[in-house]
């Protein structure tokens, strides 16, 4: 008898249909069943020896919520017999509903092997908890994770003594994972933690990856990619990744009809192993990352979400450095356009393998709300923002050969890769924003959403000699579940002052750095700790809250409001 191994992920939903990720233990037939007669079924198919199935649910009533079980080859596996929470659910919204959006990243499911200081209570697990404690209330209706889902460089002591066991850690990548098989232990290690196991079923979810994902500074520039291609395991590890990336986040993030045209899935479900096939996919998305595209769009009604890889989409060259690689350039400007008087949004431009725009929205493409998501923040503490201008330039040569090769140790050891480290970039965003939320049927507020960097806060820009019609907002929520070491707290606390900024200045015209085409100021934060972000949007009002998870003095969690603004 076939048995659940990971899952059920409640992943894309719309007014009608929904798609719902499951792993199993052997090929399989499995079946999502809702109490009010909506259905759907798929068969397994097999990647490196393991089984999924992402199951279309068709038939839905538009703003409604349905209790679901999931079956495989008839026999029910989920909910469990002895489940603690409250049954699954499918919601969908209706026509005229609000959307309340979560979102954070960073999540270590277990501290690293040597610990790094105190990690406090999971604000993911603490949600889930408050969600299964009145499941008739307040809920998200999509839940963003900004990346660092695992960890593939920074494993727990049980995923550390797992690997010794199958292999000599004193070579290849050491305690860090390998290959597919050790990626898929990471999954099983933060998925089936049974509040996010529950959570991540009756919530629906949207994902992108950061450098975690496959490894720390991921893609920072082209000499760290050289030196990473010149050892004897990087390949194995980057395409591992790439294929589990595809297999437990990238397929969720799409809608029915985008899986129906994409090849890849075609072959990949009616070979008997699709592992070959999924493989080859890989090795073209590392090999020319701008024949494939990660990024994706979702229309919730009036609310437009464009999620953005700025991770595999870089052009590296120091001649040419740029965020994205201007195929996505072009994507992303065509997306937020659309319905603007600008743009065709024909989606796919001509990559496959990824995803294109879904239109689960109004057809004619207008939106209230634009939300960027973008795991690296646009807008950073005004000092870093700085130090990483003059990093670009002194690393493409600004101030000779010698300041390159002292530029490029300073970027690693620093991590000075965000989107003022690709100048060029940031100020095309920065345009694009402007545009977007400028004119007739401008939004009323567009939310550029990120983590990464530790730490929450909002910042506000402004342009020389234009101003928005639309609430333009860098809205950042990170760790869900990590350390905030002391330097870092510090180290930002600084980077906001005006001490900083005027050092911060000094550094640029070292640098012979043009100043940015926008300026910002910090509206809120720095906060610190485990967190989560919400935005709940409603017509064209939006309001903000940001929630710490606290442990009580029962041993319980809560989430504690830390701030709650309107933003329009």
């Amino acid at each position: 008898m076939a048995e659940l191994r990971l899952g059920p992920l409640l992943r894309y939903t719309d007014g009608s249909c929904a798609t719902v990720w499951v792993e199993t233990d052997r090929p399989c037939t499995a079946e999502v069943r809702c109490a009010d007669g909506a259905r759907g079924t798929a068969r397994s198919f097999r990647i490196a020896g393991h089984h999924y199935a992402l199951v279309p649910v068709g038939g839905l009533t538009p703003g409604t919520a349905t209790e679901y079980e999931v079956l495989l080859d008839g026999t029910g596996v989920w909910p469990p017999p002895d489940s603690r929470f409250p049954p699954s659910v499918i919601a969908t919204p209706g026509d005229d509903d609000g959307m309340r959006v979560a979102f954070g990243s960073c999540r270590w499911a277990a501290p690293p092997s040597g610990g790094k200081g105190r990690v406090g209570p999971d604000a993911l697990d603490t949600l889930s908890a408050r969600v299964a404690a009145d499941p008739g209330g307040a809920r998200p209706d999509v839940l963003l994770l900004l990346g660092d889902q695992v960890y593939a460089d920074e494993i727990s002591d049980a995923t550390r003594e797992w690997i010794a066991g199958r292999r000599d850690v004193t070579a290849g990548p050491g305690d860090q994972v390998a290959d597919y098989e050790e990626y898929t232990r990471l999954y099983y290690e933060s998925w089936l933690d049974p509040e996010v196991r529950w959570l991540l079923s009756t919530v629906p979810s949207c994902m992108i990856f950061d450098d975690h994902d496959v490894i720390d500074d991921w893609n920072t520039s082209a000499a760290w990619l050289a030196d990473m291609r010149a050892t004897d395991w990087w390949q194995e590890r980057v395409l591992s990744g790439l294929m589990s990336y595809w297999v437990y986040q990238q397929l969720g993030n799409l809608s029915p009809d985008e899986l129906a045209a994409d090849p890849l899935y075609t072959t990949v479900r009616e070979a008997s192993d699709g592992t070959d096939a999924l493989r080859e996919f890989a090795a073209r998305a590392d090999a020319d990352p701008a024949s494939v595209r990660w990024s994706y769009r979702r229309d919730f009604g009036r609310t437009r979400l464009l999620m953005v890889d700025s991770r595999a989409a870089r052009v590296l060259a120091e001649d040419r450095r740029t965020m994205l690689d201007p195929g996505e350039a072009a994507w992303l400007r065509e997306q937020v356009m659309e319905g603007r008087g600008d743009g065709d949004g024909d989606g796919d431009g001509g990559r496959n393998g990824g995803s294109g725009s879904s239109s689960d929205g109004d057809s004619d493409g207008a939106y209230d709300h634009l939300l960027i998501g973008t795991s690296l923040p646009w807008l950073l503490p005004h000092l870093v923002h700085d130090v990483e201008a003059w990093n670009a330039a002194m690393c493409g040569g600004e101030r000779g050969t010698r300041w390159a090769r002292i530029g490029e140790r300073i970027r690693r050891g620093a991590d000075l890769e965000h989107w003022s480290a690709f100048p060029t970039s940031f100020d095309a965003l920065g345009d694009l924003i402007a545009d977007a939320g400028t004119g007739p049927g401008a939004p009323a507020t567009v939310s550029v959403l990120s983590g990464d960097v530790h730490h929450a806060y909002v910042a506000e820009p402004s342009w020389p000699g234009r101003t928005p019609d639309a609430r333009v907002a860098q809205l950042t929520c990170s760790p869900v579940h990590n350390s905030v070491p002391l330097s870092i707290r510090l180290g930002f606390r600084f980077g906001w002052s005006a001490p900083a900024r005027a050092l911060g200045r000094r550094i640029a015209r070292h640098g012979r750095c043009a100043p940015p085409a926008v300026s910002w100021r910090r509206t809120g934060g720095p906060w610190f700790g485990n967190q989560i972000m919400t935005l709940t949007l409603r017509g064209r009002s939006a309001r903000l809250r940001l929630e710490q998870a606290h442990a009580n003095r029962d041993g319980t969690n809560a989430l504690r409001t830390v701030t709650d603004r309107e933003l329009t």
